[in-house]
């Protein structure tokens, strides 16, 4: 064979180089096909909702006994909302409001709900539709896992509500060891409390748990995400935890011997479980790619009752049921990597109700609402977009109690059945000091928007649980299975 010369060298020497080049780019760009995660027009959506969590018991509120590195997470790759508002003082209400994202006095949900299995108005009614319910028609699958405390009923269940899947309980708490789970179904329960007794709910099935009743709705959540991945899904995780009974297992109350008052010493435990799931959680969205393109909020039902489980509130005055800032300020953060700066803090207050339509505000398919709602979009404030408060007035209402409150800008004003109080949150964080005697105008202009709200609100529309008695009176076949 003939020696190529010098330039017939080169030649194919760089006619080699042409296919090594085509060769590595062709290689790592089938690389990057294989390794590039899928991309979806709407991002998944996931609410975690805690039951009875005081305001100072999460680190980045600066709790100092009962470490939340993972909740923590959520702040530090997000924002912290050191105002941030639930509607009510209490469970039911609470999660009415937030789940449809309006003023559950709007639709009369404005007591705690009884377990009655047998009465379809004795929780949501069916004129509202839920956060799920919207984001299923904007081509959303939906999840619901832990307490419901929405109806009984069969009309009023999850899967009737917009969710494609249920693991959980419904009622408005739970006994926290399967060994504990006795009663078959609801139409077992034979009072009110004996529901808390029940054996949880696969979907319609009831089943054999034998997990902690936490850890077990975190396993779930993570095989949720493992099973929805490829899909935008919405993930309403509502754990049960640190609501009594006060129970918890060695595993986790040995992290806390430390602490010796007992009911603090439980709660520390419940909460760290939360913690324990909340990073299961977070480590499999990223295992599955997906964490950058999850909304996630975390959040409380109410404030703590300090007295009942041990909780802490902080600086905070009151607690669970009351329309003091102990009671209705709430830990609330959110995260979104890369749309929501991290290490944020948002000072403005902000409501669960925003929940929802920050989260409809994200899908991709625009949806007609079939009711007005009271909340906004977040997201645009969060980033600085939007400048101001997000809401000029927040407004409770505890109707038994006759007690109403109003905040405008730093401004609240309380009344209860012969008091009247005005509070400066920005300069009063433990309402301390009541202003009215000094600011009669205030306390007037505050009242007059007030009542103007009031207008738009109805009273309640079923008995709750301060009725019990009554009820049971007024429904004496309110347990057992219905006749067909």
């Amino acid at each position: 064979m003939k020696k190529p010369t010098p330039s017939n060298s080169r030649k194919i020497n760089y006619i080699k180089w042409i296919w090594l080049c085509f060769l590595v780019i062709s290689i790592s760009g089938c690389n990057r096909i294989v390794q590039k995660p899928i991309e979806k027009s709407n991002p998944n959506l996931i609410i975690i909702l805690v039951d009875d969590m005081g305001y100072g018991d999460v680190g980045f509120n600066g709790c100092k006994d009962i470490p939340t590195p993972n909740i923590d997470r959520i702040a530090q790759r997000g924002v912290t909302f050191t105002n941030g508002y639930v509607t009510w003082g209490a469970c039911g209400p609470s999660r009415a409001g937030m789940i449809t994202g309006r003023y559950q006095d709007r639709f009369g949900f404005s007591r705690n709900p009884l377990f009655a299995p047998n009465d379809p108005n004795q929780g949501l009614p069916l004129s509202e539709e839920t956060l799920a319910s919207v984001l299923k028609r904007a081509d959303y699958k939906t999840v619901a896992l832990g307490k419901w405390h929405l109806g009984a009923h069969p009309s009023q269940r999850p899967l009737q509500r917009g969710f494609d899947h249920f693991f959980g309980f419904l009622t408005g708490g739970h006994r926290y060891f399967p060994e504990e789970w006795t009663l078959q179904d609801a139409y077992a329960v034979t009072q009110q409390f004996d529901a808390y007794k029940t054996k949880l709910l696969d979907d319609e099935i009831r089943i054999e748990e034998t997990e902690y009743l936490t850890d077990a709705l975190s396993r779930e959540a993570v095989n949720y995400v493992k099973e929805l991945k490829d899909h935008p899904f919405f993930m309403y995780l509502a754990y049960n935890a640190p609501h009594t009974p006060l129970q918890a297992t060695e595993k986790y109350l040995n992290r806390f011997k430390h602490i010796k008052e007992r009911k603090r010493r439980i709660y520390a435990a419940m909460v760290s479980a939360i913690d324990d799931g909340v990073g299961l959680l977070l480590d499999e969205l990223e295992a599955s790619n997906i964490d950058d393109h999850t909304l996630i909020v975390f959040l409380s039902d109410n404030g703590g009752p300090e007295r009942t489980n041990g909780s802490d509130n902080g600086p905070l005055r009151g607690q669970k049921g009351t329309l003091f800032e102990g009671g209705v300020r709430v830990p609330f953060a959110m995260q979104w990597p890369g749309r929501i700066p991290a290490g944020s803090v948002y000072d403005f207050p902000v409501s669960s109700l925003d929940i929802f339509s920050t989260f409809i505000a994200q899908a991709q398919k625009k949806v007609t609402l079939k009711n007005e709602v009271d909340g906004v979009n977040l997201l645009p404030y969060i980033t600085g977009k939007k400048s101001g408060f997000p809401h000029e007035q927040l407004f409770w209402r505890i109707y038994d109690k006759q007690h109403t409150a109003i905040r405008a800008g730093n401004k609240k004003l309380f009344v209860s059945q012969d008091s009247s109080f005005v509070y400066d949150l920005q300069n009063d964080l433990s309402e301390s000091i009541n202003l009215l005697p000094g600011q009669k105008e205030t306390g007037l202009k505050l009242e007059k928007i007030y009542q103007d709200w009031s207008m738009n609100i109805i009273d309640p529309v079923f008995l709750g649980l301060g009725q019990n008695k009554e009820y049971n009176q007024l429904h004496p076949d309110r347990f057992g299975r219905p006749e067909k």
